[in-house]
Formats: C-alpha cells, structure tokens, sequence
C-alpha cells in the first residue's frame, strides 16, 4: 500500500495549511482506520487526529483540539489535516497512516496499529 502525504511547508504563526493523504489506486481508504501523526525534532512521534473506518470515533490530540480537524473525501481517495491558527510548536514532520487489521482504538491512536505509513511531510511555524 502507497501513501503520499503532501501539502507541508513554511508558514508563519497563525496561518493555515492543509495536508493530503492520497493512497495509490486499488486501495481504498475509507475502509480503514486512518490517522495522523507527526514527530518533532528530538520529540517521539505522536498521534495528532485519528478517524475511525466508520467515522464515528475520532481522536484529537489536546493540542490541536480547536485548530485542527481531518475530513475524507471517498471520491478522491484522499485524506485531509486542516490545520488552523498554526503555532511553532506544531513543527514537525507529518506522517498519515492506515490501519487495515481493525486494530483496538487505543493502538490505532498510538500509531502501534498502524500497518501502513506514508512518507512525511514537513510543516515548519516560523516568522
């Protein structure tokens, strides 16, 4: 499975970015668990906005609450991060991934559920 994560680069405090996650034809996302997740410099990753396969569970980390949100668009076979109101602490690398093994909520949103991931994407918040 192929994903690609695209739409990082510098933006000034307070400012927005949207982030892609498109995976290659014949697979499917919205049958799966989705999330993402980013890792600062000298910082472990950590889990940003999941999505359940049914839309229903949704995981927001208490940092992006307000600012952030994750939508999917099924006929595009992509995956969005809406990303407002940015701070320089939100640097870092993005990674989206997918979890096709319905893994329990809890790894999905530590990432340890995850089977695929996509290449970063770097989003820097600087003036």
């Amino acid at each position: 499975v192929q994903l690609q994560a695209s739409g990082g680069g510098l933006v000034q405090p307070g400012g927005s970015l949207r982030l892609s996650c498109a995976a290659a034809s014949g697979f499917t996302l919205d049958y799966y668990a989705i999330g993402w997740f980013r890792q600062a410099p000298g910082k472990e990753r950590e889990g940003v906005l999941c999505i359940s396969k049914s839309g229903g569970s949704r995981y927001y980390a208490d940092s992006v609450k307000g600012r952030f949100t994750i939508s999917r668009d099924n006929a595009k076979n992509t995956v969005y991060l809406q990303m407002n109101s940015l701070k320089p602490e939100d640097t870092a690398v993005y990674y989206c991934a997918v979890d096709t093994r319905r893994s329990a909520w809890s790894t999905v949103v530590s990432g340890v559920g995850m089977d695929y991931w996509g290449k970063g994407t770097l989003v820097t918040v600087s003036s």
